[in-house]
């Protein structure tokens, strides 16, 4: 799995490469004057590494190149990506904001540096309130180097202008770090009009959770990680609390199949779902369990359910507590090792009162259970079940069903700041279902989903996910590694299933049978391991 950085962290690093220009200050001579080469060394390479970027977007076509320059550490870096354009033969017109008058030592040696390149006719220094600007035509690259993440308030006054008339250039618009204007937390209430837009961003170190978050996706556009000379040992020092989920750490995690295993030796998955008009639930979340390995699955349903189950899974079991419309009682006689609730069990009154019931019986005994749309509905109606939640239970709401427990949120930044608050308060495992799912463990831990697509975006999905969540954990797989490898497998399944039938044309059936060929693609790799 990849580091996703938090400011914190990127900042250490930054400053561990850098230094501060106050202690740099204070060092006797000689050190002095090696701290400021290695200083000056990593602001031309960021300046290279975003001139090779612009270079190769100028492939094939000669649009015009104008870069503006902040007064600060990433106006350097724009001045140094500008210096490397002239030298590769691109000539680039930079337009320096100093109305402060700057001081900075980087941005001194580097318009020194450019003016000596490029020559005076190049460079338009703004020192007043007189805003200089560039024509702008269609397709001229903008290169943003005005703040990145060392501002860390809203743009003011004319750098408001500047943005929004950047904004509306028509121009492909590069940002060194990050959009001028956008903060590098999770972004809460940011206005976006008040934000460069970028068509790409040049990350220095790599991405924070901002990143993933819908809400950010037209401030980023795409987005990479420049190829920097960080030291091996400051990267690989950094523990991240947020990570990006991938095929590699999936395969870490997936339960090993021994060949002379029998179905007893790979666990009983017991799902609960389905109610009177809303079986086709209950097919899908039972259909996702038994694609996933384990060796039996269970569904317990209404007794409207019996010839629909029966017939559409016959490879499953089929139990009911007798009501005839819809489940009043969640108490089993099987042994399950995991157990599912909520693919389309309603939200009657009886049936609300039964989960707060069983998920008491689950916290006494400490087994923690999978809650997922009728489930998480039932809670939201009744809140106090929230303080009866077994330990280490996984909720996997979308943004509407978080929102009905936890209270209204604006973003997708605000929503995730609670589920990690919540998931802390009440020691769970919360799956927050989007195209960047994020699993939130109790201890703080954020893990990014990377297998989205759009084709998970049809009816059944996310009851094909809760199935396939309750089969990993029969078979002995920790919570928190059942969740974020079910998110994964889901995603990937996803995928295979919209190669067939198209990305429009793919349902929650495919993905359900998509869901081996899936598993199958990360338990090869980890057999030739």
């Amino acid at each position: 799995m990849k580091n996703i950085y938090s400011p914190a962290d990127i900042e250490r690093l930054l400053e561990s490469i850098l230094g501060r220009p106050a202690d740099i200050a204070r060092l006797p001579e000689q050190e002095r004057a090696l701290a400021t080469e290695r200083r000056n060394v990593f602001v031309d390479a960021v300046g290279a590494a975003v001139a090779a970027e612009v270079l190769t977007l100028r492939s094939g076509s000669i649009p015009p190149v104008v870069v503006f320059a902040g007064d600060d550490l990433n106006g350097a870096y724009a001045f140094a990506a500008a210096t490397a354009l002239h030298d590769a033969g691109c000539p680039a017109s930079v337009y320096f904001i100093n109305v402060a008058n700057t001081r900075c030592a980087d941005v001194v040696r580097a318009r020194t540096i450019f003016l000596e390149t490029a020559g005076q006719g190049f460079l338009f220094e703004t020192v007043d309130m007189d805003l200089q600007m560039p024509e702008f035509v269609p397709g001229m690259i903008v290169v943003d180097g005005l703040f990145g993440r060392e501002y860390k308030k809203p743009l003011r006054g004319g750098y408001q202008v500047l943005a929004r008339k950047i904004n509306a250039s028509e121009g492909f618009v590069v940002s060194i770090d990050l959009p001028s204007g956008m903060t590098p937390d999770l972004s809460v209430g940011m206005i976006n009009n008040n934000i460069v837009h970028a068509s790409l961003t040049l990350t220095l170190v790599g991405p924070s959770l901002a990143f993933y978050m819908p809400e950010n996706a037209d401030l980023l556009g795409r987005w990479k990680a420049l190829p920097l000379p960080y030291p091996r040992d400051l990267l690989h020092g950094i523990r991240c609390r947020a990570r990006l989920v991938d095929a590699a750490g999936v395969r870490k995690i997936m339960p090993r199949r021994n060949p002379f295993a029998s179905k007893a030796d790979l666990g009983t998955a017991l799902v609960c779902a389905g109610s009177y008009g809303m079986l086709g639930a209950a097919v899908l979340a039972t259909r996702g369990a038994l694609r996933s390995g384990c060796g039996k699955v269970v569904c317990r349903a209404p007794r409207c359910a019996f010839y629909v189950m029966q017939t559409a899974v016959p490879a499953a079991m089929f139990e009911t507590d007798g009501e005839p419309l819809d489940i009043h009682s969640f108490d089993s006689d099987i042994e399950a090792d995991a157990v599912a609730i909520g693919p389309g069990i309603g939200r009657s009154e009886a049936t609300v009162l039964a989960l707060d019931s069983f998920l008491k019986y689950m916290r006494a005994k400490r087994r923690p259970v999978i809650l997922d749309a009728d489930a998480l509905n039932c809670i939201s109606r009744r809140p106090s079940m929230l303080d009866y939640l077994p330990p280490r239970s996984i909720l996997t709401p979308h943004a509407g069903e978080f929102d009905r427990i936890f209270g209204s949120h604006p973003t997708a930044s605000t929503r995730l700041l609670k589920a990690i608050e919540a998931a802390a308060h009440y020691n769970v495992v919360i799956v927050l279902k989007g195209h960047y799912t994020q699993t939130v463990w109790p201890d703080g831990s954020v893990l990014v989903n990377s297998s989205g697509t759009e084709a998970l975006a049809t009816a059944g999905s996310g009851d094909v996910l809760t199935g396939l969540m309750a089969g990993l954990m029969a078979q002995k797989m920790p919570p928190e590694y059942a969740a974020v490898a079910a998110v994964y497998i889901h995603g990937l399944a996803g995928k295979i299933a919209a190669a067939s039938n198209g990305i429009a044309g793919t349902t929650s059936e495919d993905i359900a049978d998509a869901l081996g060929p899936a598993i199958q693609s990360l338990t090869e790799q980890q057999q030739k391991r």
